[in-house]
């Protein structure tokens, strides 16, 4: 969003040309004739556009910003689709894709003037092709509903998001969705073979090809967490890898964060790449602790769980040497599964990081950044100091192994004045992440959480090739107008709330 010189905001430079801010008189006939034109071709039970009905739909996981659509369409067929898609551009009505919500940057944030374009129902799994070992999904099928559906074959779906048990893989396809595996086989990008959807006018376009190539432009990696910005995705082509025989953790202590964020740069350097290597801090690990009951040390200032797989000779000899580095590392104790109960229950703790910390505190703000391995510790030292200028706590669970952060911001959003503290907290880890080497987000996206600290990483020319990219798709910036490209000013110390609604209520 822009700030002028005055604290009001305009429209993102991604969205429809603003105007003044519509009365609730303009929104109610706005809404009558979109409903209205919506009706013709979609089935009376598949609009929704009452109040206690759109309600629902306001917010993704980001609770903190909220705003009301005009209307949620849930169509059932790829017809219906590419008819509410075509009858929105007519009308000039904004689009935003929705799968469950789960996502964490408000990118599924509705439009004020706009429509919600709820995917749930394309939850079919086409086909299951062992041989060439692929999946072939609609867009709203589960992520874990994939490994389900390839585990009678041995082969499973590798990218594992804490909420894989309800995003959907047309969420994990806009955010570039990783998970606590992601450091072995991959972010969604790499297990993706090709995406078939709609751009904002209602054209079916494909990316990427079932086979090695595709003919054109290859613009699969641009849609791949594009956030929804270029296309809505219906339907997707995974790649399936086999389970492997065994798969054994360490969970390895340590007295300081120092140590820890250095042992998993040693582990990297010594050549190994575990199947998952995660970090969490003491006060997260007290949350999930009193959680699930994982068998964490609570004594630990920091605990790493760091996975091998393979046959199971590659994992004895793995486990070998990563508890060496460990331990040289400075670990205090280690760990090591011996069953696949004790496995899953080690890593119960760090699935459930999230709802942990929800039981601890009436909002959290989790952020997402990627910094240099090697720079681990530094964030997390700084990060401590933050809670003390902020005033506020805050829980640490990392991708330690490919660099991306989670810390969990504790906030009541009821108070103006800590919502505020978790904004300028949350802007002040992004900054320091970009200082620090990095970028302001690994897999949660932009949305508008972040359209401030874009400006700290990205120039005013490379956002204008973004801008560019964006307006080849859909030159009347229809597809989630308001979001992940910001205009040349950054904002000041407005709240975030504030802006992000101001900006979509005029857009």
């Amino acid at each position: 969003m822009q700030c002028g010189a005055d604290g009001t905001t305009v429209a993102p430079m991604n969205a429809p040309l603003p105007t003044a801010a519509p009365s609730p008189q303009e929104r109610a006939a706005r809404q009558d004739q979109v409903v209205q034109a919506l009706l013709q071709v979609l089935p009376a039970q598949a609009l929704l556009w009452h109040t206690e009905d759109t309600t629902p739909y306001e917010c993704d996981g980001l609770t903190a910003y909220r705003q009301r659509p005009l209307a949620v369409c849930l169509p059932e067929t790829e017809a219906q689709v590419q008819a509410v898609l075509r009858t929105c551009h007519r009308l000039g009505v904004p689009v935003v894709a929705r799968g469950t919500g789960t996502g964490l940057s408000g990118g599924a944030m509705p439009h004020a003037m706009g429509v919600i374009l709820s995917l749930a129902r394309f939850n079919r799994i086409l086909a299951i092709d062992p041989a060439s070992r692929t999946a072939r999904v609609q867009c709203g099928v589960r992520n874990l509903a994939i490994s389900e559906a390839a585990a009678p074959y041995g082969l499973y779906y590798a990218p594992d998001p804490s909420s894989q048990i309800a995003c959907t893989i047309g969420g994990n396809i806009a955010e570039n969705s990783g998970g606590v595996h992601c450091l072995k086989y991959g972010l969604t990008v790499h297990n993706v073979m090709r995406v078939r959807g709609f751009t904002a006018e209602g054209e079916e376009v494909t990316f990427g090809s079932e086979a090695l190539d595709a003919p054109g432009y290859d613009l699969l990696a641009a849609v791949i967490g594009s956030e929804g910005m270029l296309a809505v995705a219906i339907e997707v082509t995974v790649k399936l890898v086999p389970k492997p025989q065994l798969a054994r953790c360490i969970m390895a202590s340590f007295d300081s964060v120092r140590k820890a964020g250095d042992a998993v740069a040693a582990v990297i350097a010594a050549g190994i790449i575990p199947a998952g290597l995660e970090m969490m801090d003491k006060p997260m690990t007290a949350a999930v602790e009193d959680y699930v009951h994982a068998g964490y040390d609570l004594t630990a200032e920091a605990i790493l769980l760091c996975e091998s797989d393979g046959t199971p000779e590659e994992v004895e000899e793995e486990i070998g040497r990563m508890s060496a580095v460990l331990q040289s590392a400075g670990a205090t104790a280690l760990a090591v599964s011996q069953s696949e109960a004790e496995r899953m229950r080690f890593w119960s703790g760090r699935k459930n990081a999230f709802p942990a910390s929800g039981r601890i505190s009436p909002d959290y703000m989790c952020m997402d950044s990627t910094i240099p391995r090697k720079r681990l510790a530094d964030i997390l030292l700084a990060i401590q100091d933050m809670e003390k200028k902020y005033g506020l706590r805050c829980c640490n669970v990392f991708h330690a192994g490919d660099g991306n952060l989670h810390p969990l911001i504790l906030f009541d959003a009821n108070d103006a004045d800590q919502l505020h503290r978790a904004e300028q907290f949350g802007a002040d880890i992004m900054k320091t992440s970009v200082a620090f080497g990095g970028a302001i987000t690994g897999e949660h996206g932009v949305g508008v959480e972040k359209l401030a600290s874009m400006r700290e990483q990205f120039t005013d020319a490379e956002l204008q090739q973004m801008e560019g990219l964006k307006r080849a798709f859909d030159p009347q910036g229809l597809l989630n107008p308001g979001k992940v490209i910001p205009t040349p000013n950054r904002c000041g110390d407005m709240g975030m709330m504030k802006a992000v609604q101001g900006a979509l209520s005029r857009a």
